[in-house]
């Protein structure tokens, strides 16, 4: 294929080495003279290990040119790669000067060209941006229409300085925002040698998890750290709690709990995190992760509240009350708490659980239900039928309860407020609204 690689800094030198070596034919495109003499002479633009010798091979093969011509790269290629920087201003607003300018340019070449162009977008930018921006200006400046006249997609780029061309070769995930469909050929190609399988999503959500991605790295650094404070004040090798931690590869470093929904309870982790921040309290050490973690499941209940006060009914129906399905463990239950909250605003609540039944609770979880939460169990009905029927707005906490009377309700055009999810394939609109989709 005919690449042409807009921006020859750390993610437009490898990629531009990269394909080359992979045996396409390459432009990198800069307006930077040094930085295209530097190609030109078969020398790296930037210090990376192994790019000097790659840059050289390719260069002398003659798969690997520089220009400062957008025209002459765009006229003698089928795809193009936009990798200049987004920088941050000092207030930590993102400069999009640079990709508005390239964008300009491209679309200008864009304008000159009959054969169908595809337009890759690598560098940053928050979600939006795309349809906002780029979009526009390459079919302003092209005259023609993004999916017609030319290609578009966004491919955020995951690459760590000092091991880049390591990267390049074993992704951990492609990542690719899809607009049309010869611009997703043209990449499917260009990737059918990588050892992942490209996931395809939305633009706006590709332009999304390049910041998403940067935010839990840096959480997770944060976290170490903080634990690792926490860890030396109580005289403890953080290093052997860490190790610990990440070799439980089930639950520790794995897919599990990262599911947006509503907030965490139960018997293990409100109760273990307050006491983590006492104990670090009373040692003097501080732990804003811990506390944020803290807030930001206060704020799930917030957020929650908001969207069934903001539908103006007053009869609420919840499905499911324990903090999970499959268990009738109320100490903690989020369910719990959002309906109190409810129930101290005058709202009219009803609850079904399959498991949380007076008619067939047992033991210490019956005792605790009638002794701590009287007033919830007074709200507790026997069919899920009667709750739907009693209530105008359906709060979703047991998604197989609700898979098994969603077409009732349905056809009865109740509010759904979801916050589990039940459905990947639905998002707010109308009459059903989910807590983070």
């Amino acid at each position: 294929m005919n690449i042409s690689i807009f921006g020859i800094g750390y993610v437009g030198a490898v990629a531009a080495a990269c394909l080359a070596r992979d045996g396409h034919e390459v432009f990198a495109v800069d307006i930077n003279p040094d930085k295209v003499d530097d190609i030109a002479c078969g020398r790296s633009p930037i210090v990376e290990p192994r790019l000097d010798e790659l840059i050289s091979q390719t260069a002398a093969a003659g798969r690997l040119r520089a220009t400062r011509s957008a025209d002459e790269a765009i006229a003698a290629t089928e795809l193009s790669f936009v990798c200049v920087g987004t920088p941050s201003r000092p207030n930590g607003s993102l400069n999009t000067s640079h990709v508005a300018h390239v964008s300009e340019q491209i679309g200008v070449a864009l304008r000159k060209k009959n054969d169908f162009h595809s337009v890759v977008v690598r560098s940053t930018v928050l979600p939006g941006t795309m349809e906002s921006l780029i979009i526009p200006e390459f079919e302003r400046c092209s005259t023609k229409s993004a999916g017609g006249g030319f290609g578009v997609a966004y491919y955020p780029e995951f690459l760590r300085e000092g091991s880049a061309i390591a990267d390049y070769d074993n992704p951990g995930a492609v990542v690719l925002g899809i607009h049309d469909p010869i611009t997703c050929d043209r990449m499917l190609k260009l990737h059918s040698h990588m050892p992942v399988t490209p996931r395809l999503m939305s633009i706006r959500a590709a332009e999304a998890v390049k910041y998403v991605n940067n935010a839990w790295h840096a959480l997770k650094i944060s976290f170490a750290n903080e634990i690792g404070l926490v860890s030396k004040a109580l005289g403890v090798d953080s290093f052997d709690v860490m190790d610990a931690l990440c070799a439980d590869e089930k639950l520790n470093i794995s897919a599990a709990y990262l599911r947006p929904g509503f907030a965490f309870g139960g018997s293990c982790l409100p109760k273990d995190l307050r006491a983590l921040r006492y104990c670090a309290h009373m040692l003097e050490v501080e732990t804003p992760v811990l506390d944020g973690v803290w807030r930001a499941n206060e704020n799930q209940f917030e957020a929650a509240y908001r969207v069934i006060e903001q539908s103006g009914q007053r009869r609420i129906g919840f499905i499911g009350l324990s903090f999970k399905p499959e268990t009738d463990d109320l100490r903690s239950s989020p369910f719990v708490q959002l309906a109190e909250r409810l129930i101290g605003r005058g709202y009219q609540v009803k609850i079904y659980d399959p498991i949380i039944r007076l008619s067939s609770l047992i033991g210490a979880n019956r005792a605790y239900l009638l002794e701590h939460l009287r007033h919830i169990a007074d709200l507790l009905l026997e069919r899920c039928e009667d709750l739907v029927a009693q209530s105008e707005v359906i709060v979703v906490g047991n998604s197989r309860e609700f898979q098994r009377i969603r077409d009732p309700i349905g056809n009865e055009d109740k509010l759904v407020i979801d916050l589990v999810r039940v459905d990947r394939s639905r998002s707010s609109n109308g009459s059903y609204q989910g807590l983070c989709w």
